[in-house]
Formats: C-alpha cells, sequence, structure tokens
C-alpha cells in the first residue's frame, strides 16, 4: 500500500494535510518535547488520524501536501489548533510565530490580516480556552 493509498476522503484528506502542517510547526524550534507529543495524540484524535498515518507523518510530515479548508471558522479552527500545539510548552518563540504568521498565509488570510490574527490570539490564548470562546473573542470589535 503506498502512502496515498491511505487518504482516501476529502474530509480525512484535509485533515491529514491540516495534521502534517501540525507536526511541521511542532517540529521547527527542534526536537518535539512530551508536551507537544501529548497535544499531537489529541489532534490526532480529533482529526481522525489513525496509529499508522500518525507514525507516517511524524516520520516526514513533508511528504503531505498542504489543503486549505474553505470556510473562514474552518480556516480559525485550523489556527487555533496550531495556536494550542505552540501553546504546549507556554510560550511562541520568533521561528513559531514566523510560521504561525506563515501557515496564516497559506489558509488564505491576508499578510496583514494574518499578523492581526495572531497577535491577537496570542493576546487571547495567553490562558487557555475552547475553540468557541477564541472564535467569540477573536471575532469582537
Amino acid at each position: 500500500m503506498s502512502f496515498s493509498d491511505l487518504f482516501d476522503s476529502g474530509s480525512h484528506s484535509r485533515n491529514i494535510s491540516h495534521f502534517a502542517s501540525i507536526v511541521r510547526l511542532a517540529a521547527v524550534d527542534g526536537e518535539i518535547n512530551d508536551e507537544e507529543k501529548a497535544v499531537l495524540k489529541r489532534l490526532a484524535r480529533k482529526l481522525d488520524v489513525n496509529e499508522e498515518e500518525y507514525k507516517l507523518i511524524l516520520k516526514n510530515p513533508e511528504n503531505i501536501p498542504f489543503t486549505a479548508p474553505n470556510t473562514k471558522v474552518k480556516r480559525l479552527e485550523r489556527l487555533y489548533d496550531l495556536l494550542t500545539l505552540v501553546f504546549a510548552d507556554h510560550e511562541m518563540d520568533e521561528q513559531e510565530a514566523f510560521m504561525m504568521k506563515r501557515y496564516g498565509i497559506a489558509l488564505g488570510f491576508s499578510s496583514e490580516d494574518s499578523k492581526a490574527i495572531i497577535k491577537r490570539s496570542i493576546a487571547i490564548l495567553g490562558g487557555k480556552l475552547s475553540f468557541d470562546d477564541y472564535l467569540y473573542l477573536l471575532e469582537r470589535e
């Protein structure tokens, strides 16, 4: 079975793409630590990534092409997932912030919007919030 044969449905394929992006971001500052691994496991379950897929993606996330979601809420949910991973170790370094901005642009936000969303998200996620609370606070004027 080839690697691409593992991913057949469109929705599952987008989840795999998102999870691979999360893994790339987790590894940007070096080795993935235990806190990040715990978040990755939780997000893998949330995204219906099975154990075989999980291992293959962790081994080489660059093999998975990026697929952006269609709706703004889904794009924000993807950013939220990444931010929870970044804040697993309770801080965001410059490299992670740069990757978050690039990911926001890849999701379809303009450079300015991506920067503003990430900045506001960092302020909001100083504490632990659910996605619904995050979305509400992010979209408040």
